[in-house]
């Protein structure tokens, strides 16, 4: 059955066009039920005992999702229409319903019931698009209640008020989630509901706790409507928030609209917002801009000195105090006020789930077995999450998630949910690691009779990591291993065999996902004359596009997925191991299906033409950048994997002068390197120091940065409106800031009007010894803003710019297997004739979730790094020197290069008195006892004691003091 969907569009140009789409409708879409003897069942989801299946609704999964994904409810139906209402609202939540879905050991069915010619309906004449959707979902209850007869009960789970009665009306069996978790005798499962903030308090607790009586701390947010007229007039500006990790109490949110950052002092002002969400902010008028506040340890301090306990009617929801300026004197500070604000209203909610535990509190009494408790995340820049619980006595010992639900302008804390325990606080790893189980999140975790905490699990969580095993739908999209070129492969027509060239990879030591590789050779009139001597420049690219097919479960799951993230001690592959360790490996002396990047270039590196096409390759080796370079560097060497190596060797310094020429910028950043037992994976030893950066390195990033550059002009000439491209926007002079005030405090100029003139400016500035450039370079890293990717219609032409690599035109082409950017370009490389364009590229949010999991793979990395550092120094204090990078009121930031560690020095402490005050030159950028006794300048190298402490329970911390 077809049924034809109209509606009007203007187009960019203002035209107005009409468009129709033709939507089929069938009716042999099944059920799911396996008792079922209308359908087909050889695909049934559904359990074949159930006496109830459940039908739910859109928010009930985009609110109950960690009751969801509980292995207690089970039977469950999601409609279509209710999967594409979460993707269009929390891709977070669609991911994780779609994974229950996909499942096979959970009994969930989604049912096409948009594409059902019973069950589809039509938006009537003033219903809303929420309101067709609702009825949409009740009129797939009533036929699955039709369809199923009396064998089994259907009924439908919503918390809408509304629709539970019309549902009831139509002779709908509908239950509020509520009202159906207590049917199942399940108390704990009580615990993982998100309860209206209306249900925030208990209304039996005590009276003068009741809503009514309540002190009101916070302002109300603005409406959305009154918050979009409110930024287009510059009344209010919208920003990311993003809470200081020194102190809680302060935030910062960047402002397009002011050209700099806005700072937010104190939860009164930052109204309720967590940090990442997308807020709209008032400036406060300017006499009541400030400095920026001391590091303030004493304020997360005076916090954490409640009593810890809030169950009713003990609890009390005061407002918090804010950071108070320490070593307040009279004197002038030279530090300029910055601009000031109050966060109005919250664009968009970065709320997810925390890993932490719940504060010490004694087990209360006559309660009735509901207990209200703090939740403190082991993050600091989370606020204190109170939560409901009849479990309490068995949560006080354990590291446990727990989810954010609401917060009411009454309370203090925002209110949550308790989702699932980690394990017990305890040792960060068990003394012995001899028999291990399956952890859901796709870790290890103890046996029963030895469980012991694995923190490394709060890594993934808290950075939203899927490292759950690849499920069976995805892995039967695999070919069967032992896996070899076929001779179809090989005698397809758009396929170029290049076997017989001499291809090799280079990659760190111990790489097994091989998914570039490269070739050179010289042509035969190469040794003529002088200008039009070519030389072939071939570089290779896994193709992993003959493997991951558009629509597929094993597409859908690495664009969920998104990139490949690396930890100190294990890799979370986008794609399963056998495509990326095996079958799309670039391994030597394997036949490989790849993707070829050809240029044709002259001895001066410039490029004469180049073409794309689908290949056969088989690598003569796989080196790694240490081999390469020893292989470079002995003159007795001559083979042909050597002379290719010298002859591109040659070509990438070309190449990279010619870029630094046009501005591309050499800067550099600290890398941590750990030696990790094999048995327990704890660090034995730590070695930090800056990227050593060798002449294989550069070559090869050379070739790459040419190939993204080339299929980045390729496609967009093909694909002006929808090529995924990836820029890095202009530091603004207000980012650079830092930087400026720091170099001309220790006497250089730096000229930012460019990247050319930064990068002359860097090369210039040399100090007193040889880590002083290096560490003005990881300055200016700090202040440039996140690469990002991109759809080309959506910006202008001058927008794409790489200000790093100082490039028009910039995209992931490589390294397909580990992140989903580079198989897009594949797609789109391969659309250049030889297949279609994927449906991919006219998905706004796919390109969100690139981004998303692109920054979280590297917070991950981060964290991972810090833990292992925790770790490492757990049992190890430590003397070493550190070098001054920031100040503050009552201190200053450290870096210490030995280790890659950045930590604040503290020279005023809470409650000290008497010792003398402390005020920063902000011009001389020193901060000074105001006997001037003592004096402490930017970069300036300080020895400090480094020990891991635990002031408060459970949050163990490198403490960085001055010696």
């Amino acid at each position: 059955m077809l049924h034809n969907k109209s509606f009007v569009k203007k187009t960019k140009a203002g035209k107005v066009m009409k468009q129709v789409r033709e939507h089929y409708l069938r009716d042999d879409i099944y059920c799911g039920a396996p008792f079922c003897t209308a359908c087909d069942t050889s695909a049934a989801r559904l359990g074949p005992s159930a006496s109830t299946i459940l039908v739910v609704d859109t928010n009930v999964v985009l609110n109950q999702i960690d009751l969801l994904e509980n292995p207690a409810i089970d039977n469950v139906v999601v409609l279509s229409v209710v999967l594409e209402e979460v993707k269009n609202k929390n891709m977070s939540v669609y991911n994780r319903v779609r994974a229950i879905c996909s499942n096979s050991m959970r009994k969930f069915f989604v049912f096409s019931n948009e594409y059902h010619r019973d069950t589809y309906i039509k938006e009537m004449s003033g219903e809303t698009k929420n309101d067709r959707n609702d009825r949409a979902i009740r009129v797939a209850a009533q036929w699955y209640q039709k369809h199923l007869g009396g064998a089994v009960k259907v009924l439908l789970i919503t918390n809408d008020k509304e629709n539970k009665r019309k549902a009831t009306e139509e002779g709908i069996h509908a239950e509020t989630v509520e009202s159906y978790v207590k049917s199942l005798d399940r108390p704990d499962l009580l615990d993982l509901l998100v309860r209206p903030s209306s249900e925030d308090v208990n209304m039996e607790e005590v009276e003068d706790l009741r809503p009514s009586k309540r002190k009101i701390i916070y302002t109300e947010h603005k409406p959305m409507s009154e918050i979009t007229s409110g930024l287009h007039r510059g009344i209010y500006h919208q920003g990311k928030l993003r809470v200081n990790r020194y102190n809680p109490f302060e935030a910062y949110v960047g402002s397009e609209s002011i050209g700099d950052e806005i700072i937010i002092y104190g939860r009164s002002n930052m109204n309720r917002a967590f940090d990442g969400d997308i807020v709209a902010v008032e400036l406060l008028p300017q006499d009541q801009w400030q400095e920026e506040k001391s590091l303030a340890i004493a304020c997360e301090e005076d916090e954490d000195e409640d009593d810890g306990v809030h169950l009713a009617p003990n609890s009390a929801d005061d407002a918090p105090r804010t950071v108070p300026q320490q070593g307040s004197t009279g004197e002038v500070n030279t530090a300029p006020s910055r601009p000031s604000g109050r966060v109005v209203g919250i664009i968009k909610r970065n709320w997810h789930s925390y890993c932490g535990s719940l504060d010490p509190m004694p087990m209360p009494a006559g309660s009735g077995g509901v207990a209200h408790a703090l939740f403190v995340s082991k993050d600091r820049r989370i606020p204190k999450i109170r939560i409901q619980t009849r479990q309490l006595e068995n949560l006080l010992d354990k590291r446990i998630i727990v989810a954010v639900d609401s917060w009411d302008r009454q309370s203090r804390y925002p209110s949550g949910h308790y989702v699932r325990t980690i394990g017990e606080i305890g040792r960060f790893y068990p003394p012995k690691r001899k028999k291990f189980c399956d952890h859901p999140w796709g870790t290890s975790c103890l046996s029963h009779n030895n469980v012991k905490f694995n923190i490394r699990v709060v890594v993934l969580i808290e950075n939203d990591i899927n490292s759950r095993p690849f499920s069976s739908q995805v892995l039967a999209c695999l070919p069967p291993l032992p896996w070899s070129v076929s001779a179809e492969d090989l005698s397809n027509p758009i396929r170029q065999d290049l076997r017989g060239l001499c291809v090799f990879s280079v990659d760190p030591p111990g790489c097994k996902d091989i998914d570039d590789a490269l070739h050179c050779t010289s042509l035969p009139n190469g040794n003529f004359e002088v200008g039009f001597i070519f030389s072939d420049r071939l570089s290779d690219i896994a193709d992993v596009t003959n493997f991951v097919h558009p629509g597929t479960p094993l597409d859908e799951e690495a664009s969920q997925r998104g990139t490949s993230v690396y930890l100190v001690e294990r890799r979370i592959d986008m794609l399963p191991k056998p495509l990326t360790e095996d079958i799309c490996s670039l391994r030597s002396d394997v036949e490989r299906l790849a993707f070829s990047v050809i240029w044709e270039m002259t001895p001066e590196a410039d490029i004469v033409s180049t073409r794309f096409t689908k290949s056969v390759i088989k690598s003569s080796a796989a080196l790694s950048y240490v081999e390469a370079q020893a292989r470079m560097d002995d003159s007795r060497l001559m083979d042909p994997i050597t002379t290719n190596l010298r002859n591109m060797n040659s070509l990438a310094k070309k190449m990279r002068l010619r870029r630094i020429e046009r501005g591309a910028l050499t800067l550099a950043s600290a890398e941590v390197k750990f030696q990790i037992d094999t048995e327990t994976h704890d660090p034995l030893d730590i070695g930090i120091g800056m990227y050593q950066i060798r002449e294989a390195n550069q070559m090869v990033e050379e070739f790459m940065l040419a190939a993204n550059v080339s299929v980045a002009e390729q496609i967009l000439k093909s694909f002006p409106l929808c090529s995924l491209l990836r820029r890095h926007p202009t530091p603004t002079r207000e980012m650079l800031e830092p930087l400026l005030r720091t170099a001309a405090a220790v006497g250089l100029h730096l000229d930012v009007s460019s990247s050319k003139a930064l990068a002359d400016s860097l090369d210039h500035a040399v100090g007193d010894d040889p880590y002083f450039n290096k560490l003005i370079r990881i300055l200016a890293t700090r202040c440039m803003t996140q690469a990002v990717y991109f759809s080309s219609g959506d910006l202008t032409p001058p927008e794409y710019h790489h200000y790093g690599l100082a490039a028009p035109l910039y995209t992931h082409f490589t390294s397909p297997i580990r992140r989903y950017a580079g198989k897009c370009l594949l797609l789109l490389a391969a659309s250049l004739g030889i297949s279609k364009l994927s449906p991919v590229f006219q998905d706004r949010l796919q390109l969100t979730n690139l981004n998303y999991r692109h920054r979280n793979a590297q917070m991950a990395g981060r964290a991972s790094v810090e833990l292992h550092t925790l770790i490492y120094f757990r049992n190890r204090p430590t003397d070493t020197e550190a070098r001054v990078v920031k100040m503050r009121s009552n201190g200053f930031f450290v870096f210490v290069p030995k280790f890659g560690i950045e930590g604040p020095i503290y020279l005023t402490q809470k409650g000290e008195k008497g010792s003398g005050e402390w005020y920063v030159d902000e011009q001389q950028q020193k901060i000074k006892k105001m006997d001037g006794s003592i004096s402490y300048s930017i970069l300036q190298t300080v020895q400090i004691h480094m020990e891991v402490v635990e002031p408060q329970p459970n949050r163990p911390k490198l403490q960085l003091t001055l010696l």
